[in-house]
């Protein structure tokens, strides 16, 4: 799913032509009418695996907002009913106690409503328009990690988001990660139309009959054109996919990194939850891994990882299918391998452990661990400070903690030393 940006796909891989079906997405051109003319199409922001998300114009207040055009079918219908129950609450509760989601770090619904067009029925969601993700982020930043008083910054913000929804809401994201985080503002100035003051089109342009469909061929074909260029040279570097130079690593100085969370279509009451198998694989929280039951917990441990990601601008874990063994057993081996064995009583709690644990709580078939922990790792890989690598260390292992009841909230970690060493306070 994607919220109001290109985090979950982008317009160069494309939603595929095919989806354009009944049941499937709805085929919008640049122009296009929604809600009796109040929102205007303007370009597409992105596309997920159950909805288009487009730039759009209202015309009742002049503002541009993100549409997310759900598919028609009737699980992607459901799956859209359950994310305004959430973004409906969460809106509720703000109105009536004078506190403002703006001021909390999640992204508002502005309005829903349903659309007919020829692959169905689909519910539309208007939210604010935010900017490029944590993801684009760190790709924007070529995979070398943020500056750690930026890191900071974001670190607030997604603690001040997840306090609000946790203790003001009950609500479990259960699916946070980078591509679920929002900038409130775009890296590229010239991308944002507030501030590149681009005019809205009030209007379909002239010759814009097939819109959307038309430039996903247009796209494939240039895709698989690029491809045939650089079989023919043998030569598959940047250069020749992308026609430019390798660039020198960027400067983020001037980005507003204030952001929200956002995408709630797997959010649940703490109380409803509404799945066992939850979280994006590389945040899952070890009791997700066993099906030891879950609660807010599960979010600060997801947080963690997205801190360590932010900061390195690699992965914290990168489970793979090995010889013998699955992903996820992989995975609770490079967790223990950071962190220590896990406690027996916890590794033999859930209803999977048997799949994995013997009696004694060790792993049945990845019997030789390479330990390598945190403070170590930090500084041996990604050449921190000592100082800094220990601060940052103390602020994160507690959230890697195991038994998930012992990880700090994220009322708790807003308090934290290594958070308010300098002053990186969100405005």
């Amino acid at each position: 799913m994607v919220s109001c940006s290109s985090s979950s796909g982008s317009e160069e891989d494309g939603e595929g032509f095919d989806s354009y079906r009944k049941g499937g997405y709805h085929a919008v051109r640049i122009g296009d009418q929604f809600a009796a003319g109040r929102y205007i199409a303007q370009r597409k922001l992105g596309w997920g695996h159950f909805s288009t998300v487009w730039l759009a114009y209202d015309t009742t207040t002049s503002a541009y907002v993100a549409l997310k055009i759900q598919k028609s079918a009737s699980q992607f219908v459901d799956a859209a009913l359950h994310e305004i129950e959430i973004l409906s609450s969460i809106a509720d509760c703000a109105s009536s106690s004078n506190a403002s989601s703006n001021v909390k770090f999640v992204i508002q619904l502005i309005d829903h409503f349903k659309h007919t067009g020829p692959n169905g029925q689909h519910l539309c969601m208007v939210l604010e328009f935010l900017g490029d993700s944590l993801l684009r982020l760190i790709k924007f930043s070529r995979y070398k990690g943020l500056p750690l008083d930026r890191v900071r910054e974001i670190c607030k913000c997604i603690l001040i988001g997840l306090d609000y929804l946790h203790r003001e809401h009950g609500i479990i994201h259960t699916d946070l990660k980078p591509e679920n985080v929002l900038l409130v503002s775009t890296i590229d100035p010239a991308k944002d139309p507030v501030r590149s003051e681009t005019a809205p089109i009030l209007e379909r342009p002239e010759g814009n009959i097939n819109g959307g469909v038309t430039s996903l061929i247009e796209k494939r074909l240039k895709r698989r054109a690029r491809r045939a260029v650089a079989k023919i040279s043998g030569r598959k570097d940047s250069m020749v996919e992308t026609g430019e130079a390798p660039k020198p690593d960027r400067n983020i100085d001037g980005v507003d990194v204030r952001c929200k969370i956002v995408d709630f279509g797997n959010a649940c009451f703490a109380d409803k939850p509404i799945a066992q198998e939850i979280q994006t694989r590389q945040y899952r929280a070890p009791e997700v891994i066993l099906e030891a039951g879950y609660s807010f917990s599960v979010d600060m441990w997801s947080f963690a990882c997205i801190a360590f990601e932010l900061a390195t601008g690699d992965m914290l874990f990168t489970p793979k299918v090995g010889q013998g063994f699955s992903e996820d057993e992989d995975h609770l081996a490079l967790m223990m391998e950071l962190l220590g064995k896990i406690p027996r009583k916890i590794a033999t709690a859930g209803a999977k452990s048997k799949d994995f644990f013997d009696r004694h709580g060790d792993l049945k078939r990845i019997r030789r661990l390479k330990f390598w922990p945190l403070n170590k790792l930090l500084i041996d890989r990604y050449k921190f400070p000592e100082n800094d690598a220990h601060e940052f260390s103390e602020f994160l292992l507690p959230l890697l903690d195991f038994a998930p009841e012992k990880r700090p909230t994220a009322q708790q970690c807003l308090q934290h030393p290594w958070l308010n060493c300098k002053d990186s306070t969100p405005t």
